[in-house]
């Protein structure tokens, strides 16, 4: 059968996956007993880790963005982005959150709310600290985690050319051995991270889309055989949407679910106690803001008391986000081609977090009044039962049947969006990002997380499942410190290539033509004068240059096109990228006061035409219409020394060597 997956990373993959399935479906409570002692060692013990790996990544990313590094696009220097804003935060949002915005708005601020830690802090405190720390989980610190992966994978794949892949991500220190052994280790490993963290995600959503199900009645009960029923329902629709595109399906799905999500938002904050959550919100940023580097760095190491509730929330969110990050930084760099590096930074950092604090504000805050309040602590009581407490929360709302069901909605469109970004992501990491797949594959994929997940499910096994997904996070918060360590030396060097000046010894205008070049400053040009110039100036000159090139024994070419006209000198090479001289025919508008001045250069149209160079690594090119021919050969070989010069520092190989990207693509 035909296929495009990658044996070295697809067989040793699918045979980890469904070994750890097995054992944890056959065997779940001793899985769970033996990998609840790995993780509970790696939380007490190196929660260091994960405390310092995500506050060095924050860090990072914010001082990436407001340096002059954040202007580097995402992409060739002329590239422009595929989705439109809009879509873009939708999608990448329904693949970063999803479900546990609905299984985590009312619980968690609950749950912070009723815990025993808390409770010696007054009812004031106790409801202050629920919304901080609910803050500081699901803000800045978590998308900072997937945006560092994201914004590695996109500046790889799009600036180097090098595959979507994580091991592209450590091109600059392991070039070529990405291709072997080593980045086989890396795919499999962000693979299986992936799939088991879709598969638990999923099976705890089946779980709370059940419990709605069943208290509005339209389910008996929460059985086994109505689970399947749901799985197989929803997962054939994302495999659906995956075989779709992005562009059919997560895009279109993600829209609706957004739009939807607001509107059950915009009905709690207005059906609620409005002027609290609105007053409460606002003194909420200010308390996570003044207290952002306290939390940041917190390890509550002078707090015994409090360690327990740390390890649970803090870590395992900081874990959970970490095992994610392969799956969500491949879904989100997928979708982020032609985005500068400070607009993805921006966007992926303030909006998302941003939306989550409107969102937890609203639904937790009113939880948390409504318990106080009217409920008589009936919401806290269930704090150890997420699965039905946003439904009961429903209850204390005018339509809260209706309420539950748009909630059921937004959960089963999460799903969805969850399940077909997942396929699309493991297909794409199984094949190495092949650009076309047969359909059978995302099927597969579909199925095994579909029967993985209720084998799972029918045998107590999730919890097991978590656990590892859990325990990967620890070598995935090295690997990502990697990332940065190549980013900065990529990053370095792709500034000063971009930003290199010509030699000294390059000569400036003289004043021998002078008169020519007013006459030419003054006078607006058509597009028949401009192929008037490339034809009498660029062509001869790019001919002369040839024959010189010739006779030195470079083999130059000539290559002539039309509709743009345009014409360009080229040098081909093996191990480097080709050099690239070219000139074009370009316009851009004039103001109408400028075509109407007298004293102003003569332009007859709003529409100015001019001859425009351009360069083969996208560099911005510039007008030569006042060069004469032999000023032309020199600004050709100007940039010829340039990038001999370039092309000969040993450490600029990673960005101008064509052969090694050939052999990744």
């Amino acid at each position: 059968m035909k296929h495009t997956f990658s044996i070295g990373v697809t067989l040793p993959s699918l045979f980890f996956i469904v070994g750890i399935c097995l054992i944890s479906a056959f065997f779940p409570t001793l899985t769970e007993v033996l990998l609840e002692t790995v993780q509970r060692f790696i939380f007490v013990n190196l929660n260091w880790i994960y405390i310092w790996v995500v506050t060095i990544v924050v860090i990072f990313l914010l001082v990436l963005m407001f340096t002059r590094y954040g202007n580097i696009r995402l992409g060739r220097n002329d590239s422009k982005p595929e989705y439109s804003f809009f879509s873009w935060i939708s999608m990448l949002f329904a693949a970063g959150m999803g479900i546990g915005l609905m299984y985590f708005s009312v619980s968690e601020p609950i749950s912070h709310y009723s815990d025993a830690v808390f409770q010696s802090t007054g009812e004031i405190n106790r409801a202050k600290n629920a919304q901080l720390y609910t803050f500081f989980h699901w803000g800045i610190h978590a998308w900072s985690i997937y945006a560092i992966v994201g914004l590695s994978l996109s500046y790889f794949s799009y600036r180097y050319r090098l595959p979507l892949s994580l091991r592209s991500c450590l091109y600059p220190i392991l070039k070529d051995k990405i291709n072997g052994r080593w980045g086989n280790v890396i795919d499999v490993f962000a693979l299986c991270s992936t799939f088991f963290g879709i598969t638990t995600t999923l099976g705890f959503g089946v779980v709370q889309i059940n419990s709605g199900l069943k208290i509005l009645g339209f389910v008996s009960e929460n059985s086994f055989i109505w689970q399947i029923a749901i799985v197989a329902v929803l997962v054939s629709i994302s495999i659906f949407s995956a075989v779709s595109g992005l562009d059919k399906g997560v895009r279109i799905l993600s829209n609706i679910n957004i739009s939807v999500a607001i509107v059950l938002l915009l009905f709690i904050l207005f059906a609620g106690p409005t002027v609290f959550i609105i007053g409460s919100f606002t003194e909420g940023i200010g308390n996570y803001l003044s207290n952002f580097f306290t939390l940041t760095f917190g390890t509550h190491a002078y707090e015994q008391d409090s360690l327990p509730w740390f390890y649970n929330w803090t870590i395992l969110y900081w874990a959970w986000w970490i095992s994610w990050s392969p799956y969500v930084g491949l879904f989100i760099a997928k979708i982020s081609k032609g985005r500068t590096i400070r607009e993805f930074i921006a966007a992926v950092l303030v909006l998302p977090t941003a939306f989550n604090f409107i969102w937890m504000s609203v639904f937790g805050n009113s939880a948390i009044w409504i318990d106080k309040n009217t409920a008589a602590g009936a919401l806290s009581a269930l704090a150890g039962n997420p699965d039905v407490l946003m439904f009961r929360f429903l209850d204390y709302f005018p339509f809260s049947g209706f309420a539950s069901l748009l909630v059921i909605l937004i959960i089963i469109v999460f799903f969805v969006t969850s399940a077909d970004s997942g396929i699309f992501v493991m297909n794409g990491i199984a094949t190495r990002n092949a650009k076309s797949s047969p359909k059978w594959q995302s099927i597969g994929w579909g199925a095994l997380l579909a029967v993985l997940a209720l084998m799972l499910l029918n045998a107590g096994g999730l919890e097991a499942l978590q656990n590892i997904t859990l325990i990967t996070a620890l070598p995935f918060s090295v690997i990502m410190l990697l990332f940065m360590a190549s980013l900065v030396k990529a990053l370095t060097i792709d500034l000063e290539y971009y930003e290199r000046e010509f030699s000294v010894s390059t000569v400036p205008w003289s004043g021998e033509f002078w008169k020519d070049r007013l006459k030419g400053i003054v006078s607006s040009g058509d597009s028949a004068t401009v192929s008037d110039f490339i034809a009498g100036v660029v062509k001869p000159a790019f001919a002369e240059l040839r024959e010189e090139f010739k006779a030195n024994n470079i083999q130059a070419e000539l290559h002539e096109f039309e509709n743009p006209r345009r014409i360009e000198i080229v040098i081909r090479y093996g191990m480097v990228n080709n050099f690239i001289y070219g000139v074009r025919v370009q316009s851009r508008s004039v103001s109408d006061y400028v075509v109407s001045e007298e004293n102003l250069p003569d332009y007859a149209a709003s529409d100015n035409f001019y001859p425009e160079s351009y360069f083969g690594d996208a560099r911005e090119g510039y007008d030569v219409r006042l060069f004469t021919k032999n000023e032309l050969i020199s600004d050709v070989l100007k940039h010829f020394e340039r990038f001999i010069e370039i092309a000969s520092e040993d450490r600029n190989a990673m960005f101008i060597s064509s052969d090694a990207n050939q052999k990744m693509v």
